[in-house]
């Protein structure tokens, strides 16, 4: 069966990586039609937007996106692409597996880490809703905050305070908790973990995790529990093992899948997918790293993996698997790897981008080869 599939080439590094993503796909025998897209700072240059409407007309047509990564300026520019293509298409489940391939510098390679953050993509702080100190509605709102809570109240003044607002909804935490059982039950996961911080703010993941335990009761086959933000942080850096799906917040769930990616190894082995009910954009969880642009130097594996995630998603699943073998061979045996992954990073004998997506090609060939 064949599919098309929106390949949006991003920014900085990301041409390149979309380059070696695409040809692994490809050397997996699945057929693709690929409508490739700009999206970021370089189109932004020649055309005065960086997500021009034709990328997004051709995301809602196919319904599926492989995304390079692509350039969020710090503090000033435009905002996100990356938060608005969730809001815009509704993808409300982001899904960050973290799992250890044996080759992989990290502390943790005798820890058998194999998690999935399951992220809240549309509502939290990310929403967007923010009032820019020093403006006229930004003063009025700290006024009606004030006049309305009796116990709680901004103590700065406007001149000097920025503000964000929080939104947490039952029907978003419904959807994102049984979005996390359902992955656990089909994919042969044991537990799930709901992270809030609802001990101070009661209200919002307050609200979160009242409704994740009322959801897990609709799956009793399938283990509930959760843990306070901070906590999970220690508790992954001590005994990553015990933990399995994890479903949170927006915000924690950014800084958790971070954590989660320094565990095995970093985000350059970090895939993401962005799922909703009209479809879903996959992407790397790392940036666009631009000092690195054009230098063939990168490693390309997380991107490769969001490909994984993106060909299960296809219902591809023969070769979503033959795709993850190669990637996790080349890594294991060490040869055609990029220098990050390297035991030492000086190593002469790395590769660059291509020619380690040269080596999983090579790898999937192989491997079919044996298979007969």
């Amino acid at each position: 069966m064949a599919h098309e599939v929106t390949l949006i080439t991003g920014d900085g590094t990301g041409p390149e990586l979309a380059s070696a993503a695409r040809r692994c796909v490809d050397a997996t025998g699945v057929e693709i039609h690929w409508d490739v897209q700009e999206a970021g700072v370089d189109v932004m240059e020649r055309t005065g937007t960086p997500l021009p409407e034709a990328t997004m007309e051709s995301i809602r047509r196919t319904r599926c996106a492989l995304k390079a990564p692509i350039t969020t300026p710090v503090g000033t520019g435009f905002r996100s692409i990356n938060v608005y293509l969730r809001q815009e298409l509704g993808l409300y489940a982001c899904v960050r597996p973290c799992k250890y391939y044996p080759g992989v510098r990290t502390f943790f390679e005798r820890v058998p880490v194999d998690l999935v953050i399951i992220r809240e993509n549309t509502e939290d702080l990310y929403a967007g809703v923010e009032f820019e100190r020093g403006q006229p509605n930004t003063a009025e709102l700290i006024s009606t905050i004030n006049r309305l809570s009796t116990d709680r109240k901004v103590k700065t003044g406007p001149e000097e305070t920025g503000i964000s607002i929080k939104p947490i909804s039952v029907s978003g935490t419904e959807r994102i908790v049984r979005f996390a059982f359902r992955y656990a039950r089909e994919n042969n996961r044991r537990k799930v973990t709901a992270v809030h911080k609802a001990n101070i703010m009661k209200f919002t993941d307050g609200l979160f995790l009242d409704v994740a335990r009322r959801v897990a009761q609709e799956f009793p086959d399938i283990e509930f529990e959760d843990r306070i933000v901070d906590n999970m942080c220690m508790q992954l850096v001590q005994k990553p093992d015990l933990y399995d799906v994890l479903v949170l917040p927006n915000l924690y769930g950014d800084i958790i899948s971070d954590l989660a990616a320094g565990l095995v190894g970093g985000l350059g082995v970090a895939p993401g997918a962005n799922i909703g009910e009209n479809g879903a954009v996959f992407e790397a969880t790392h940036g666009s790293a631009p000092k690195y642009k054009g230098l063939n130097k990168v490693n390309p594996t997380a991107l490769i993996l969001s490909a994984v995630l993106m060909l299960r998603y296809l219902n591809e699943k023969e070769a979503a698997d033959l795709l993850e073998r190669a990637v996790a061979e080349v890594i294991r045996e060490g040869k055609y790897v990029t220098y990050d992954l390297k035991p030492d990073r000086n190593d002469p004998t790395a590769v660059g981008t291509q020619e380690m997506a040269d080596a999983i090609c090579r790898k999937i060939e192989e491997l079919r080869t044996t298979a007969k």
